[in-house]
């Protein structure tokens, strides 16, 4: 994947009518402070296009990034962060439910799972819910440069043991800092824009 355009197009909180995009639309959903920005600027090789925060629970909003002008990354809210009072944390959960449940050009969700950690409650309740929602997610292995080499496989089974993830269900470890994995999820990017056009 070449990636020769990229703008933040739309912002949406929690009252905002969501937009109807004509490109397919790829969501990147994950708990706070797992990496989500860091990833979108590595797959848009761009150093500050999603903001990044040392403060989890900065995004509060569903960012759409028009991409190519043929493909939408939608960046949603980070779930789970502890010190974010109840009702903000609800107020997320219902905009990516909302999302989830009513775009009508979302093809893929890649779920972000820091790969130094057990999946949290939280991670494994999301997995099961867009499952549930008939999406396969591919799951995303952050932070693949803060462990050792050795570490890798135990930590992905770990993860698709306690996300119970279906046979189908891929798991990359990704670094932010080596762009190791970038090229499989380019993969998966350019197999939806070959099949949408």
């Amino acid at each position: 994947m070449v990636i020769k355009s990229v703008e933040l197009e739309t912002v949406c909180g929690i009252k905002s009518k969501l937009p109807e995009n004509s490109f397919p639309e790829v969501a990147f959903a994950g708990k706070s402070n797992v990496g989500k920005s860091s990833l979108i600027n590595a797959l848009v090789c761009r150093k500050a296009l999603a903001r990044t925060s040392s403060q989890p629970g900065k995004t509060q909003t569903i960012n759409f990034y028009n991409v190519n002008k043929n493909l939408y990354f939608v960046d949603l809210p980070g779930y789970g962060y502890a010190s974010a009072s109840k009702e903000i944390r609800e107020s997320w959960g219902k905009m990516i439910e909302k999302y989830l449940h009513n775009s009508k050009q979302l093809k893929q969700v890649f779920l972000l799972i820091d790969i130094r950690h057990k999946p949290s409650e939280n991670d494994r309740l999301m997995y099961s819910w867009i499952c549930d929602q008939g999406y396969e997610p591919t799951v995303i292995a952050t932070k693949l440069d803060k462990i050792n080499r050795s570490q890798i496989q135990k930590q992905v089974k770990l993860i698709k043991e306690t996300l119970q993830c279906t046979p189908e269900t891929m798991v990359i470890p990704f670094s932010a800092q080596s762009k190791q994995g970038r090229d499989e999820i380019y993969a998966i990017l350019d197999k939806l824009a070959v099949d949408s056009g």
